[in-house]
């Protein structure tokens, strides 16, 4: 039997890994990063830690928003989205991860752009509108 994409990226252990230095390149790069202005890290990086981990065939499952609530109201650009598809295809590069496994792994992933992309434009660095409203607390977190 043929291991999936998540055993051959090495797991959940790999992915955290590599969403980690993902949202901090993310976090470093003026293109992009005024739309996490208010963001909640932690979250972020556990939602993306479930999201990748699920679609890669992992035994994880993402409970956030889906991609269009997410991102409905922050105009986000065609430029911004592939700022961001060059910081995770950096990341995955830092990390070796082979041709083939990356080429999947974006493939899965780019469906999701229709979803996020509002503004057809190749600008880059627009700032969060203000009416933006970011995802409720998890359930059962605490504050």
């Amino acid at each position: 039997m043929s291991q999936t994409l998540y055993e051959r990226l090495g797991g959940k252990t790999a992915i955290t890994a590599v969403i980690n230095d993902f949202v901090a390149r993310c976090a470093a790069d003026a293109r992009i990063n005024r739309k996490f202005a208010r963001t909640d890290i932690a979250r972020l990086k556990s939602s993306l830690i479930d999201q990748v981990c699920e679609a890669t065939g992992g035994p994880c499952t993402y409970a956030g928003r889906d991609m269009r609530t997410t991102h409905d109201g922050m105009s986000v650009t065609a430029g911004e989205f592939d700022a961001l598809v060059a910081d995770l295809v950096a990341t995955l590069d830092r990390f070796s991860v082979p041709d083939a496994e990356k080429g999947e792994l974006l493939s899965a992933l780019a469906p999701m752009r229709a979803d996020i992309v509002e503004v057809e434009s190749s600008t880059t660095g627009t700032p969060l509108p203000d009416g933006y409203v970011n995802a409720p607390p998890l359930a059962g977190a605490t504050r």
